[in-house]
């Protein structure tokens, strides 16, 4: 080899050594970057899993102390976890053997609950649907529930999940209240045949002892004296007393049963109606201020309501130039009505008696102390109230709601 090919050979191992060297030397600086960047994954990795931990152990406690059962399904209906509430209520270890949810329920509702989790899973959710679940021969539950599917992070359902509660006690609540309104009804039908046949009872011999006085007295006209002619009277009035007694007791019994009609009343027509039978003295005016509207219920029990208001301000009013005046405003919820007279007033003594049956505040043989009281029940029976307003020897008003 000569000296021309050796100087070349030095040359290419001196390149070749000084591209190692850099070679080296940036390998070096790689693996130095290599090894920080696997240290910071290293610790990032630790902080993660101890974020990964703490919000497990979160995630663990909020389903072992959410305040109703939570159940997990796979697609199948298969029991895949429970929280210890949800335990209780099935009376269940879901721990030891998959169970599908479909054998806890009552036969009764078993297709109930299969279309029910057919619905579940095309759709999404379900919301408040019920059924009754068999705990053991001597234990059935009602319970609620709504669910909604799980995702996987493609969109993919892969579970189900299902918050249910215990609505036993709330299901044999509103059976009682059921058996109790139903014997409620039979009741209220019972009493009010009853106040018919003692009604019928009591005018009968009213009705006698009415028509021997009167051949008694045509009998012997000319022979009572004048204290004798009063007492008659007095038995008279005594006797027309009892028979408006009778008649209002019976209006007071029908008064609380239910609402035999639900049809449209034209309140103006009901009132045009009350003023044409009402026979108004020359001396006291009734006046409707404001057009009233077209509500739906029993015609014959407004009718009572709004009778029994005027005639209570025509009984007591004792001004040589009476008023009644009607009026109307309408609420969201509530239609608005008032009564206002300028008669006698109730003074404040009275104002817990008033719609009290058999409690008239006055002397009048005319009023039996029952017609506000059958104006309260009427109300109350369309979810309304009613409240007065007075001044004595200046007048009174009443107002009272109906619900729409």
């Amino acid at each position: 080899m000569n000296v021309e090919n050796i100087e070349i050979l030095k040359k290419a191992l001196d390149r070749e050594r000084k591209s190692r060297k850099a070679a080296e030397k940036i390998l070096e600086q790689k693996s130095r970057n290599l090894l920080l960047i696997s240290k910071e994954l290293k610790l990032t990795n630790l902080k993660l899993q101890k974020l990964l931990d703490e919000k497990s152990t979160q995630l663990e406690g909020i389903f072992e102390n959410i305040n109703d059962a939570y159940v997990v399904l796979d697609l199948s209906g298969n029991i895949l976890k429970m929280n210890n509430i949800a335990e209780k209520i099935f009376e269940h270890d879901s721990t030891n053997v998959r169970t599908s949810l479909f054998s806890l329920v009552h036969k009764e509702d078993a297709n109930h609950a299969k279309d029910s989790f057919k619905t579940l899973i095309e759709k999404g959710s379900i919301t408040n649907f019920t059924c009754k679940i068999f705990i053991n021969k001597n234990n059935i539950k009602w319970v609620e529930v709504n669910a909604s599917l799980v995702y996987s992070n493609t969109k993919r359902p892969i579970a189900a999940q299902g918050i249910v509660r215990d609505i036993t006690n709330i299901v044999e609540l509103q059976h009682q209240k059921e058996k109790i309104l139903k014997k409620l009804k039979e009741s209220n039908t019972y009493l009010e045949e009853y106040a018919h046949i003692v009604s019928h009872d009591l005018k009968s011999p009213l009705r006698n002892i009415e028509a021997l006085v009167s051949w008694i007295k045509s009998d012997n006209y000319n022979k009572f004296d004048e204290t004798t002619q009063k007492n008659f009277e007095l038995i008279e009035n005594t006797l027309e007393t009892m028979d408006n007694l009778i008649f209002n007791i019976l209006e007071y019994s029908s008064a609380s049963s239910e609402a035999k009609e639900h049809k449209d009343v034209d309140l103006n027509v009901l009132l045009l109606e009350i003023k044409n039978t009402l026979n108004l003295p020359k001396h006291i005016s009734l006046n409707i201020l404001t057009k009233l509207p077209t509500i739906k219920g029993d015609k014959t029990k407004f009718r009572q309501v709004f009778q029994n208001l005027i005639s209570n301000s025509l009984k007591f009013n004792d001004k040589k130039e009476g008023f009644i005046y009607i009026n109307f405003k309408e609420n969201e919820k509530y239609y608005e009505f008032s009564v206002e007279d300028n008669g006698i007033g109730i003074q404040d003594k009275y104002k817990d008696k008033v719609f009290e049956i058999f409690q008239s505040l006055h002397k009048n043989k005319e009023s039996s102390g029952v017609g506000l009281s059958i104006v309260k029940k009427i109300i109350k029976l369309y979810e309304g109230d009613i409240w007065f307003e007075s001044i004595p020897n200046i007048g009174t008003k009443f107002i009272f709601t109906l619900k729409k």
